[in-house]
């Protein structure tokens, strides 16, 4: 009995102190999304002042020139009713003649009847600068988010290898467990501890039971796969269903696109070629999540999921293409 409350008081400090760490990186992640909120807040303040202070000098430049005109012209008018003035006091017609016949044409003048200059006007300016800065926001906040929410789950990063006692006869993995390769034809090898499904499918070495985990995939250069979890039990079962009802939590790439294998399936928009996918398991809060790794967003998440046996992430190259897929290492630079 001692024993066992030393244990307790032992796992609360250990929940208190991850507590603490999750706090931790909850603020740091708060801190960097609110400080380049603010920096895009900065900007669109600088662009207002900038667009609104362009179109001032727009303004002005236009009345500048239309003065520097009007001005031309009065001092044309004004010498050309001087000249006149003159003329018109000579009382000797055939000097007046002579001196007409030298006056010079009247200006070219503008009709400014319909010449105006419009008021600076800046309505809607501020309304076009705030919506702009909505949406920036809402993008710059989303992608922080989701960089920020990948960055925590990479933490649970585990180190898997491929169970080649679990490997369809169609693969081949590399010696370290760590490729896995459809090779196209049937291999002659058997091995009465191997554990086959329909599909050409391996299953990791390692399970998890409790707790959270995470792993990459790199995909690149592949046309068709499965990769996600499924329950031990799925294990020897000759299956190619690939369901929560079943067994699997697994997302399918094929020349349809990308789906989150359900009943009914869920299509997955695909903004661009993936090249990494990150799996995400907690096991105890029945949530599966994958992710864009290059792309640093969430792909889909599963929730409510009910695990109640060991699960083990597995891959399924579907065709055979040139490129294996490749149990990853996390690199948080991505």
């Amino acid at each position: 009995m001692i024993e066992e409350r030393k244990q307790k008081i032992k796992e609360i400090k250990d929940t208190v102190k991850r507590s603490k760490a999750d706090a931790d990186r909850e603020i740091a992640d708060g801190v960097q999304i609110l400080t380049a909120l603010m920096r895009c807040i900065e900007k669109c303040q600088d662009d207002l002042n900038q667009m609104v202070n362009e179109r001032l000098k727009t303004t002005e430049k236009q009345a500048e020139d239309l003065i520097k005109e009007l001005e031309q012209e009065i001092e044309d008018l004004t010498n050309r009713s001087s000249e006149v003035k003159q003329l018109s006091h000579i009382k000797d017609h055939f000097h007046f003649l002579q001196t007409f016949r030298f006056l010079k044409d009247p200006p070219p003048t503008r009709d400014w009847t319909t010449v105006e200059v419009r008021p600076l006007s800046c309505l809607g300016t501020l309304r076009k600068s705030l919506d702009q800065l909505e949406e920036t926001l809402n993008m710059e906040m989303k992608k922080l988010c989701n960089d920020a929410e990948l960055k925590r789950v990479q933490q649970y990063e585990v180190d898997v290898s491929l169970d080649p006692d679990t490997a369809h006869p169609q693969l081949i993995l590399s010696d370290d467990g760590k490729q896995v390769h459809h090779v196209g034809a049937r291999r002659t090898i058997f091995n009465p501890k191997r554990w086959v499904t329909q599909c050409a499918c391996v299953f990791t070495r390692q399970s998890f039971s409790t707790g959270r985990f995470y792993f990459e995939v790199q995909v690149k250069d592949t046309t068709q796969w499965h990769l996600g979890v499924a329950r031990e039990s799925i294990k020897g079962k000759f299956l190619s269903i690939f369901t929560p009802e079943i067994g699997y939590w697994t997302i399918n790439l094929n020349k349809d696109g990308l789906v989150f294998k359900d009943n009914p399936a869920v299509h997955v928009p695909l903004r661009a070629e993936l090249q990494k996918v990150g799996v995400f398991v907690d096991y105890d809060e029945g949530l599966v999540s994958f992710y864009d790794v290059e792309a640093r967003v969430n792909i889909y998440s599963a929730t409510g999921c009910t695990f109640s046996e060991p699960l083990y992430p597995f891959l399924c190259p579907c065709d055979h293409d040139v490129a294996p897929l490749i149990m990853s290492p996390v690199n948080q630079t991505d």
